[in-house]
């Protein structure tokens, strides 16, 4: 298992890296598009089809949709507010979950979901690329992220005892989360020092930062929500060893969307 996800991250790292920030304009958006395009062929599965045409088919029409959106860029700051709502909303799923499931149990509401989960992703890397700072923003956001994930694991190794979310996800603990977002709010913080921020900046840094962190939390949790309901362990076999595209972006799919949303309302970019 170790030697497949060291060759499948060797593999994928520099596609991965070469997509996000060299790429710009229309082929950064096919190319972020054909990755959540995957991750809705996965997401149709944990909605209930089976059948490969009909997942097929939901990939497609993700596909047609993100084309819409990019043809359509008046609509962003509608996708952005969905977004928020839409992760407000599965908070409260997660924490009221297995009860909540009466809610999101049938299959078109599932793959509404899917949707809420993938288009607004989507379209917050898009926005990143045409604002101030493009692939820093793209950086930024995935550092608060995956140092989340780093300090969780270590920190919840370490001092986890009282359970997150135990129907959920039984391995994450709030002593893991709250060392992951430590260890995320550390870094906000040494890169508004180095950039001389005032404080009432790096004030608003770390509020948003921690907002982004929490909110990648509930990403994580959802998707282990719905496959839980599936009774499966990962989204697909698509990267040996790591699972599927969704079990690798599920933590993003949240915090990119809100942190697009937050940047917005701070003035960063025009929409």
């Amino acid at each position: 298992m170790l030697k497949q996800r060291v060759i499948t991250a060797l593999v994928l790292l520099p596609i991965a890296l070469g997509g996000f920030f060299l790429l710009d304009g229309a082929t950064f958006a096919v190319f972020i598009g054909a990755v959540v395009s995957l991750g809705g062929w996965e997401w149709a599965r944990l909605a209930g089809f089976t059948a490969q045409s009909q997942r097929v088919g939901y990939a497609a029409l993700v596909a047609g949709l993100l084309f819409a959106l990019y043809q359509l860029p008046v609509l962003a700051p509608l996708v952005l507010l969905v977004a928020v709502l839409w992760w407000c909303l599965a908070t409260l799923l997660v924490i009221g979950y297995p009860a909540s499931s009466r809610h999101w149990a049938s299959t078109p509401v599932k793959l509404l979901i899917g949707l809420l989960i993938l288009l607004p992703a989507w379209q917050g890397l898009v926005l990143f690329k045409q604002w101030p700072l493009a692939n820093g923003l793209i950086l930024a956001v995935m550092v608060l992220v995956w140092a989340a994930d780093i300090g969780a694991y270590f920190s919840g190794k370490a001092f986890g005892k009282r359970k997150l979310a135990p129907h959920v996800s039984p391995g994450k603990s709030w002593e893991g989360l709250v060392g992951g977002l430590l260890t995320s709010l550390l870094i906000a913080l040494g890169v508004g020092l180095y950039r001389g921020w005032a404080l009432d900046e790096c004030m608003l840094a770390l509020a948003g930062a921690a907002l982004v962190v929490l909110i990648s939390v509930v990403g994580d949790l959802t998707e282990s929500m719905f496959k839980r309901q599936s009774g499966v362990k990962d989204s697909s076999n698509l990267l040996p060893g790591h699972g599927g595209v969704l079990d690798r972006i599920d933590s993003l799919t949240a915090a990119i969307p809100v942190f697009a949303a937050l940047l917005w309302l701070a003035g960063w970019g025009a929409l």
